[in-house]
Formats: structure tokens, C-alpha cells, sequence
């Protein structure tokens, strides 16, 4: 069988074939026998005529269409495993002519990774951060707790710090619109706690039970809700309720009461031993993701414009959902940005791009690496993943093909990016 490879761009490629009679007659005998496997022939058992007598008794238009497939199939296969090609699409096939069983010319279109040209990636450095915890940290995490142990008691005297008020809140914009994230009903807010944007909390001090204000704020730019991002917001605030807490002393018996600690030390090393961990941990994804910034911004990669998009399909899937939770419609949330729909795929699609290179970047050195998930491992981890849910459909999904590959490939970027880790610390 002859096949043709001709590259229609850095990330495109057509395959041209030509199969003779030779090429097809062992395709065509076990085409006939799959088909003729639950013929029902007069005298013979199913499957067990002859190879002559099954063919003239099948629809020859099915057996030419699975000769055409087989062929195709293989072909295919053969020149993606010859020439080390990496298919990111459904290949378009187009039959070119097809003489029955004699010759079949067909060309196949298909989208492909491109060249990837890494760094030498061995010996691209980057210092780990040190993780530490003070003394103001601790304190942090007591005072919550203190405020959460708190005593309430309803006062009618003026809100002050320190003072939980329950607060009915409401924001709109310029034009008296509704914005969205930026209300709530019987929110219990401790004054003082900045838990609010910058100016929230002190616009409260002085209120009294069922007193009614309304302020104008700026959002900072720099707030975790894009679409509210140095947004001015007009909020109209009720207060319900003011309470005065009753913190309690911070002791041995205060430590006996929040967990099974003898004393406040206990507690504290506790906290610190927590916080030590929480923040190694998000250092520790920084550090990796700047890493692999590092390492992709060096690497050249032919990026097919597949995958780009289908990266910017799942973003925006993810993104629509958050927005579902927040209460946000898709349509709403671009009226916001100010934006089409068409405009925010623009804005978005440097972004999606980085992370496709950066992908393809982690699985090439894969590659060169010879890293690879052992069964053993794969199982154990899944395993790990069932013991985090009690809902048996839940831990049934773990075990469908395509959810195994996904936790396979999880644990094999786990293993390159900790090679990465290994090479860029070493001495």
C-alpha cells in the first residue's frame, strides 16, 4: 500500500493512498468473514460456509463500504505510527476512486501537533521560595476563632468595632441596575474585620438597629470578580440587627474547647503546623506553574488551531458554570464586560494558547524522559479517588475508560513536572 504525506501547513497534513488488488484481497477475506459470521445460509451453520458462497450471498454495497473503512483504517494507522504523527482531529476522508476490490485511491486531512523545539530544560534554574509562619499569622487564626466562640448579645446602642451587625444589602450601578455579587440578605458582618471591600465596614459605625444608609463605592481593581473590578457600585444598606461579642479569654480551657488540645501551646503548634501546610502547598503550585511558564516561554511549538479552540470551550464552559452559581446568567455577564461573545473568545484566546503549548511542552518531555503510569499505580490512585466519595454511582465513574486516562495522565504531569522540580533545584 502506498501512502503519501504532504504537509499543508505546520500543523496539517494530507495523506494520500493507493492500494492494489494485493493490498485489498486479505482486507476483503476478513471483511467477508465478519459479515458472514451471522449470515444464515441455507445448509450451513452461521459462519461455517465457504468464503465464495458468503460473498455472493452478502449486499455488495456493505461489503464494498467495509473493505473501504478497513482499508482506510489502516492505512491511516500505518502512517500516523511510520511517520510519528500526533492526530489532534478527526481525520476528513475523501475517496479519490475505488474499482471494487482492485484499487482504492483516497486522501486523508487531519490536524497534527506540530515541531516542538524545548530548551535544554535540565538546566533551567528557579529558586524555591521559603515558606514561613509568625507570630501574627497565629494570632490571625486565634481571633477568628475567638470570634466564631464569641458570645452575641443584641444591643440597641450605635454600631462600633469589634461589633457584629446583621445587614440586608443591596448594590446597583449608575443606571440603577441590579449588580450582580454585590447583595445579600441577613449577613452577619463583624466590623473591623475587613472582610468587605475598603470603605464597607467603616460607612456601618455609628448605625443603630433598623437604621438605613446608602453609600457609593469603588470596587479595588484588583477584586477577585472580574466584572467588578473597579466597578462603582451604589449600596443601600438595612441593619437588622447589632450585637455585641463576648470574646472569650484565650486559655488552656479555651484550647480544650475548639479541639483535642490539653493546652493553648498545643494549639498554636496546631495552627502553625495547618498554615505551614496550606501555604507550602499553594507555594509549591506557584512555584511549579512558574516553572513551566519558564521552561514553555523558551520552547518553540506549532500549536493547531484545534486545540485552541477546544481549550477555549472548556474555559468557557467552567467560566458559564461559576457564573451559574453565582446567580449570573452568560448574557448578563457580558453586558458587564461590555463585551460580545465573539470579543470575549478573542480576548481569551492568548490565554487558552499558552496553556495548550504549555501542555504540549509537559508531554513532550514526557516523552523524552520515557515516563510512563504503571497499572499498579493507576489503580492505587483511583482507589484513593473512591475513598473521597461515599455515592457508589460516583465511584463507579472513576472506573469508565476515559476517566481512567484522564487520572493516568494527571499522575504522568505530576511525575514530569516533579523531574522539572528535581532538575531545576539541583545543585
Amino acid at each position: 500500500m502506498q501512502v503519501k504525506n504532504t504537509n499543508d501547513s505546520p500543523t496539517s497534513v494530507t495523506l494520500s493512498f493507493v492500494a492494489n488488488q494485493a493490498d485489498l484481497a486479505p482486507i476483503k477475506k476478513a471483511a467477508v468473514q465478519q459479515l458472514g459470521a451471522t449470515l444464515k445460509l441455507p445448509g450451513f451453520r452461521p459462519g461455517k460456509a465457504p468464503a465464495a458462497v458468503i460473498e455472493k450471498n452478502l449486499d455488495q454495497n456493505v461489503l464494498q463500504s467495509e473493505v473501504i473503512e478497513e482499508a482506510i483504517n489502516y492505512a491511516y494507522t500505518q502512517a500516523v505510527s511510520k511517520d510519528k504523527l500526533r492526530p489532534v482531529s478527526q481525520p476528513v476522508v475523501t475517496v479519490k476512486k475505488f474499482v471494487p476490490f482492485t484499487l482504492l485511491e483516497a486522501e486523508i486531512k487531519v490536524a497534527v501537533v506540530g515541531k516542538i523545539v524545548l530548551p535544554d530544560y535540565k538546566k533551567i534554574k528557579l529558586a524555591k521560595p521559603t515558606v514561613t509562619i509568625n507570630a501574627a499569622d497565629i494570632t490571625d487564626v486565634l481571633n477568628s476563632l475567638k470570634e466564631r466562640a464569641a458570645d452575641k448579645v443584641n444591643v440597641e446602642r450605635s454600631a462600633k468595632n469589634g461589633d457584629e451587625v446583621m445587614i440586608d444589602f443591596k448594590g446597583t450601578d449608575a443606571k440603577g441596575q441590579p449588580v450582580n455579587g454585590a447583595d445579600g440578605k441577613d449577613y452577619p458582618l463583624v466590623l473591623g474585620s475587613n472582610n468587605f471591600i475598603p470603605g464597607f465596614e467603616e460607612n456601618l459605625i455609628g448605625l443603630k438597629p433598623g437604621a438605613k444608609k446608602t453609600f457609593e463605592l469603588k470596587f479595588p481593581k484588583d477584586y477577585g470578580v472580574k466584572a467588578l473590578a473597579s466597578k462603582a457600585v451604589t449600596f443601600a444598606v438595612i441593619v437588622n440587627k447589632v450585637q455585641e461579642l463576648s470574646q472569650p479569654k484565650l486559655d488552656d480551657e479555651f484550647a480544650k474547647k475548639v479541639g483535642p488540645f490539653k493546652t493553648l501551646k498545643d494549639l498554636k503548634d496546631d495552627i502553625k503546623t495547618q498554615l505551614t501546610m496550606e501555604r507550602q502547598q499553594a507555594s509549591d503550585r506557584d512555584y511549579q506553574n512558574q516553572l513551566l511558564e519558564k521552561i514553555t516561554s523558551k520552547s518553540t511549538v506549532d500549536v493547531p488551531e484545534v486545540l485552541i479552540d477546544e481549550q477555549l470551550e472548556s474555559a468557557e464552559r467552567e467560566e458559564r458554570q461559576n457564573l451559574m452559581y453565582r446567580g449570573q446568567t452568560w448574557e448578563e455577564h457580558l453586558k458587564e464586560e461590555g463585551i460580545t461573545e465573539e470579543e470575549h473568545r478573542q480576548r481569551e484566546r492568548p490565554n487558552a494558547g499558552t496553556r495548550v503549548k504549555a501542555g504540549l511542552v509537559l508531554s513532550e518531555i514526557s516523552d523524552q524522559e520515557s515516563l510512563k503510569v504503571d497499572p499498579d499505580e493507576l489503580d492505587q490512585r483511583i482507589l484513593l479517588l473512591k475513598s473521597q466519595y461515599q455515592d457508589a454511582a460516583m465511584q463507579a465513574e472513576l472506573d469508565k475508560p476515559e476517566n481512567r486516562r484522564d487520572v493516568a495522565m494527571r499522575i504522568l504531569s505530576e511525575k514530569t513536572i516533579g523531574k522539572l522540580v528535581d532538575y531545576a533545584t539541583k545543585k
